[in-house]
């Protein structure tokens, strides 16, 4: 569902992206480590169409990215660090304009059973956004990827700012959505909420792919070795 080909961004000199390759399967988490300026929101960006590589591809199922912008985007749900979503409309309200503009008109008993399955509390249904915490603006996120029957989710930070509770609860949502056969990559510095939800894990630094591992082959303290390692931090790794 998600590829990428030798993807490369460059910006002058400064390569940011180095021949990426990574592939995501329908049901698999796939989240990206690394520190700031690794290269991990420019992979998210590309995927979404936002910015065009310097040379190699991204396919979100199996069409071109670049030669597909329009019919790419229908099959795919984001949520970044900061959801933008409409402050002075309701949670219903929200999910009803979005869903619309990707071609969905739904009553409002459906829009109710989106927002329900996406872990928002009834009583927040007909509340506006303006008054939501974060992990509940992340819930009508979800929402509207549910409405949207989306086959791939691209989240950048996504539990950034999120206490425990509120980020334990995004990755059950994730979980569901892995049940359901959704495609997820996700950018993030959270090796806990990483080696907790997803299938495949890997390490990038200066725009490239170091490590790749199954979050089943490799415990917490492994990961967080293989990490700091990574980095240059050896002298911190245990």
């Amino acid at each position: 569902m998600i590829i990428t080909d030798n993807l490369t961004k460059k910006y002058g000199d400064q390569t940011v992206l180095d021949h990426l390759n990574l592939h995501v399967k329908e049901g698999e988490i796939y989240c990206l480590l690394g520190a700031n300026g690794a290269g991990k929101t420019t992979t998210i960006n590309l995927l979404l169409g936002f910015i065009e590589p310097t040379s190699g591809s991204a396919f979100i199922n199996q069409l071109n990215v670049q030669e597909n912008p329009r019919t790419t985007k229908l099959f795919l749900a984001y949520i970044p660090e900061n959801l933008m979503l409409y402050p002075s409309l309701t949670a219903v309200e929200n999910l009803d304009y979005f869903s619309g503009i990707g071609g969905k008109r739904l009553s409002d008993s459906d829009l109710k059973g989106f927002l329900g399955e996406a872990g928002l509390q009834p009583e927040a249904f007909d509340k506006r956004i303006s008054t939501f915490s974060k992990g509940m603006r992340q819930k009508v996120g979800i929402a509207i990827a549910l409405a949207k029957d989306a086959k791939v989710l691209l989240l950048d930070e996504p539990t950034s700012g999120l206490d425990p509770k509120a980020s334990n609860e995004f990755g059950l949502l994730l979980q569901k959505l892995r049940a359901k056969g959704v495609a997820t990559l996700m950018a993030t510095h959270d090796l806990f909420r990483a080696k907790d939800v997803a299938t495949h894990i890997g390490i990038m630094k200066d725009g490239r792919l170091k490590q790749q591992f199954k979050a089943d082959d490799i415990s917490l303290s492994e990961l967080e070795n293989s990490y700091l390692n990574t980095m240059g931090y050896k002298e911190l790794a245990i």
